[in-house]
């Protein structure tokens, strides 16, 4: 095989990088996504073009995708990109590029990279889990994504808070339809959100300002761990995985991963809580580099 590119499509980002067969980091590039569908596309295919005067042609293609392709239809759906949805986007890019391209879910790349040969290299079941504007995870098995029959698996967001307590009543809407998502408890935004006042717009703040004394943001970091805990308990007692990595903003909490698998076990239907909780070693590059290995070594 030759060189693998991987495509990490964003709403404002597009980035690129290459990888040659070892899985080394040759060329990294990224550009704003333009807006619309025939836009973005001929931004990649020139991103692509570009790549291979550098780097030699015929690479394999893998995009990773705020969204899914529909096994029912063959089109995009759930993509927080509107423009992408309803389209069939492998296939126009594929006859653009003039090869065969896989896609998947951000979020799966993310957990494919880390599960191949980052913090999670070598571990047969990993989760891995972006905190940052949002909340999605990716479930890889044997160094394969986990997608399910409808390409549904790690949508952790839009599952519910487990076990509310009495002063989480009522469930909080989500713009899903349901109530009591997860993203609306885990993300960036709504954490910052849970302490009142001014100047608590950046949830990244809350550590240090919590390490200074500052009791609210203590209060709203504890909170906050508490009910990651009990969703990644729920998470251990269905895939009893061994590693859960975290990605996205808040994985740079670094009183996380001290806390979480003591919180966690009340939760965990077994003897001993024994998944181990660490932040992606690849950071904010692994979702382009686990979209490289949709093509998996030969």
């Amino acid at each position: 095989m030759a060189h693998r590119i991987g495509i990490d499509l964003g709403g404002t980002k597009t980035e690129i990088m290459v990888l040659d067969a070892n899985g080394a980091e040759l060329l990294r590039r990224r550009r704003p996504t333009p807006a619309g569908y025939d836009a973005a596309l001929r931004n990649i295919a020139a991103l692509v073009a570009e790549a291979e005067q550098e780097t030699g042609p015929g690479a394999t293609v893998g995009v990773g995708i705020p969204g899914c392709i529909s096994p029912a239809t063959g089109l995009v759906k759930n993509a927080n990109s509107n423009a992408l949805n309803g389209r069939p986007f492998d296939r126009d890019l594929a006859g653009l590029l003039g090869r065969e391209v896989r896609v998947a879910n951000d979020a799966n790349c993310f957990a494919l990279s880390e599960a191949v040969d980052g913090a999670a290299a070598g571990c047969s079941i990993v989760f891995g889990v972006i905190l940052g504007t949002g909340t999605g995870a990716g479930i890889v098995v044997n160094g394969a994504i986990l997608e399910g029959r409808h390409r549904l698996t790690g949508e952790f967001g839009h599952t519910p808070l487990p076990w509310p307590r009495p002063d989480e009543l009522p469930l909080r809407n989500c713009w899903c339809g349901q109530t009591g998502c997860l993203e609306l408890y885990l993300a960036g935004p709504s954490l910052a959100r849970e302490c009142d006042g001014p100047g608590y717009t950046d949830a990244s703040t809350l550590p240090a300002r919590a390490a200074a004394g500052d009791e609210t943001a203590q209060a709203t970091l504890d909170r906050h761990a508490d009910r990651l805990a009990r969703a990644f308990a729920v998470i251990t007692n269905l895939l009893d995985p061994d590693c859960i990595v975290l990605g996205g903003g808040l994985s740079n909490m670094e009183h996380l991963y001290a806390a979480l698998p003591g919180l966690m076990r009340p939760y965990v239907f077994s003897d001993q809580v024994a998944p181990r909780i660490v932040k992606a070693k690849h950071g904010d590059s692994s979702g382009v580099r686990g979209a490289a290995w949709l093509w998996p070594p030969r």
